[in-house]
């Protein structure tokens, strides 16, 4: 479909044209999802519940690393203070149907942002879409290392600091799965997503919303943004929302670099059709 193509055709021929493409993810995502559903005992033994083993190796990592310094940590205890357990009828069939779900998107991202890709670029030019492939490996690549960063990282810092936290003696950690789940859920899926600052940052420069000098501009408050983000997808504490920061602001002048990258490019297309 050429460009002409595009612009030749309606609003409700775009609506159209974009339901295909989302019935094609879905299909994907319910395919993946599917055979994640057949070996979900496996996804849960071995990965789900893996972080409340301390031999993970972020702990024995942390653990390490506290020794060498002469702290005393959480991270070298012999087990993680807390018991799952599931009090309500469905609520372990709910907890395999929603992570086989949650495990179909994240296995099948390549072919929902390629999915996208096919939506958006034929409204570009010709030399834009020669670099799909770059930009469908590039976006998954930054949410795969997205997902593991907040899988090793967000979700035992996390999961460490809230079961070991105590208000009395008198009270125990009995934590439900759905609880459990959806914390090392929204760990890995808010951090892959986040992982994704730079493909934004990407296209809001292309539509014009977003320039090198306003990144710079605000780059204070960008921040203040990330510490405040930092800070709701990890415990209350100063080291894990620094690191949590840390590779955020490294993503932040990353998607500066890019802007710039783009706006040149943008300004040397004018040049040669001036």
């Amino acid at each position: 479909m050429t460009k002409k193509d595009i612009n030749e055709m309606s609003f409700l021929d775009h609506l159209e044209d974009l339901r295909w493409h989302l019935i094609r993810i879905c299909l994907a995502v319910v395919i993946v999802a599917t055979f994640a559903f057949i070996f979900s005992r496996f996804i849960f033994d071995q990965i789900i519940f893996a972080p409340l083993d301390m031999s993970f190796p972020t702990y024995d990592m942390l653990c390490k690393t506290a020794n060498l310094i002469g702290l005393d940590t959480t991270f070298c205890a012999e087990e993680m203070p807390m018991i799952l357990q599931n009090r309500t009828m469905a609520g372990q069939f709910s907890a395999d149907i929603w992570t086989a779900i949650l495990g179909g998107f994240i296995i099948s991202f390549p072919y929902v942002i390629y999915q996208l890709w096919k939506f958006i670029s034929p409204g570009l030019h010709s030399n834009e879409r020669k670099h799909s492939r770059g930009f469908i490996i590039i976006s998954s690549i930054l949410f795969f290392i997205g997902v593991l960063f907040g899988y090793y990282i967000v979700t035992p810092l996390s999961l460490n600091f809230l079961a070991n936290y105590s208000i009395s003696t008198q009270v125990d950690n009995q934590i439900d799965i759905s609880s459990y789940i959806a914390l090392v859920r929204s760990s890995a899926l808010a951090s892959g997503l986040i992982f994704e600052l730079p493909i934004i940052i990407y296209f809001l420069t292309k539509i014009g919303l977003v320039t090198p000098e306003i990144l710079r501009k605000y780059r204070k408050y960008a921040l203040v943004i990330v510490l405040i983000l930092s800070a709701i997808i990890t415990p209350p504490d100063i080291a894990s929302q620094v690191i949590v920061a840390i590779p955020i602001l490294i993503l932040y002048q990353v998607s500066i670099y890019i802007s710039k990258i783009v706006v040149r490019n943008q300004k040397r297309e004018e040049n040669k059709n001036v």
